[in-house]
């Protein structure tokens, strides 16, 4: 069936003009309707070939849109593997088989840019590449696309979004429904259906047991076991891997890398919902983190294991104290401290992890000191452990320090701002090393 339907999409009653050629011939019409038949041919007439996960999802969403069964579905893939393509061809074929009778699909995504953008670029490449719609459709003010009479619209979840009035009584698509807010979702989205009870999917990777994916999760599991149609789609990294080997060897250098209880590994790769009250740091991380090496109280006369070590200071940064310079009791003495940790950086791991190990090897904190006091105690310490690098948060109250130790450390201090942004990356980042054994803390005194 594909070899000839290939043949039938390459033929020259198509290749011969951008647009269909009317009246259409028989053979016109037998392409047409084959590539209305559903989203597997769809995808066929765009030169790609659906795995068959893809496939099983995409004919259930279209078997209750085109019987206007009303049912809401819950796709769970694994990052990478096909995921934006399926509803981009999905949209795609919806757009051109309600183009004669009309009908609105609504697309939401977490964030107008990158998300819905790069949602848009990819039902255009669809729309483009097959020949039920090349030079057909149209876009329109920024965030529709039309052919016929039938529209896409694509929205963003953000929760300032200004989306109410739209109407989606075809199919309402939810992506990355674990980053849109349940509430938001519930006030201005989910009454976009009610004209016509239209079918919903919610797609995404697993987080937390909170978010709005989950809770959909929940209730089209109720409804299967209720009727036995299926509504969850559930697929992680090893259903990938046995159709696509490449694919299995990343998800091995991403295990290696950050360790398979790696919140992100878990989640984004074998689509394992995490506790969200759990906390950074449970036992079993406390347990890979806890070393029998004392704190040292001067620097060691040797490299570390192996011979191969430098060391790094690590300066977390707090605002002096008022309560300390006699503000009427308006200060805090129980305000967070100015802190170091000096990490010794053992290369010797280079060879088995191809990576260095973190040990911590010494602390020291300043509660409630001015910021001239600890960068003069700050400078006798590096002077004596002689730090390749001293890495300082330099936001807001920590530039002043940052600058005073840039000055009599040029070229090995390494400033941090601070953003929602960088705060996450640094943690994802740290539960790596911590997961795959290369951070040690120092025994309690």
């Amino acid at each position: 069936m594909w070899f000839t339907f290939r043949r039938l999409i390459k033929s020259p009653v198509f290749l011969s003009s951008p647009t269909l050629p009317m009246p259409l011939s028989p053979l016109a019409r037998k392409i047409l309707d084959t590539i209305r038949k559903d989203p597997v041919n769809w995808a066929v007439s765009a030169h790609i070939t659906l795995r068959p996960y893809q496939r099983r999802i995409a004919l259930a969403i279209k078997d209750s849109v085109i019987h206007r069964a009303g049912r809401s579905f819950v796709v769970i893939l694994p990052r990478q593997s096909g995921k934006n393509e399926l509803q981009a061809h999905l949209f795609a074929w919806l757009l051109f088989r309600a183009g004669n009778s009309g009908g609105r699909i609504v697309s939401v995504s977490p964030t107008f840019k990158p998300q819905t953008y790069n949602n848009m670029d990819r039902v255009a490449a669809s729309l483009d590449a097959s020949l039920g719609t090349r030079g057909l459709w149209k876009p329109s003010n920024g965030f529709i696309y039309r052919f016929g009479k039938a529209r896409l619209q694509f929205f963003s979840g953000e929760s300032s979004a200004k989306v109410v009035g739209a109407t989606a009584d075809l199919l309402l698509s939810v992506d990355e429904a674990q980053q849109i807010d349940p509430a938001k979702f519930d006030k201005d989205f989910d009454p976009m259906t009610a004209s016509a009870n239209a079918t919903r999917v919610f797609w995404g990777t697993a987080w937390t047991s909170d978010t709005l994916l989950e809770r959909q999760r929940r209730l089209a599991s109720q409804a299967e076991r209720h009727d036995g149609i299926q509504r969850v789609f559930f697929y992680t990294a090893d259903d990938v891997r046995r159709l696509v080997p490449q694919y299995g060897r990343h998800v091995d250098r991403v295990v290696a890398e950050q360790g398979r209880n790696h919140p992100l590994v878990k989640t984004q790769y074998f689509c394992e919902t995490i506790d969200a009250q759990s906390g950074l740091f449970n036992a079993a991380r406390l347990a890979l983190i806890r070393s029998d090496r004392p704190f040292l109280n001067s620097p060691p006369e040797t490299g570390g294991a192996g011979g191969g070590s430098s060391h790094a200071f690590l300066i977390d940064v707090a605002g002096m104290d008022e309560a300390l310079l006699s503000l009427d009791g308006l200060g805090n003495p129980g305000r967070d401290s100015t802190t170091l940790s000096i990490v010794e950086i053992d290369l010797s791991t280079l060879e088995t992890l191809q990576r260095p190990t973190y040990r911590v090897v010494a602390r020291h904190a300043w509660q409630g000191q001015n910021h001239l006091s600890i960068f003069g105690q700050l400078k006798n310490l590096a002077q004596s452990w002689r730090p390749q690098y001293l890495v300082i948060d330099a936001t807001g109250v920590g530039e002043g320090l940052w600058a005073m130790l840039d000055r009599a450390f040029p070229a090995r201090v390494l400033p941090v701002k601070f953003t929602g942004q960088e705060k996450s990356e640094i943690g994802w980042g740290f539960l790596a090393i911590v997961e795959t054994g290369r951070f040690r803390d120092c025994a309690p005194q």
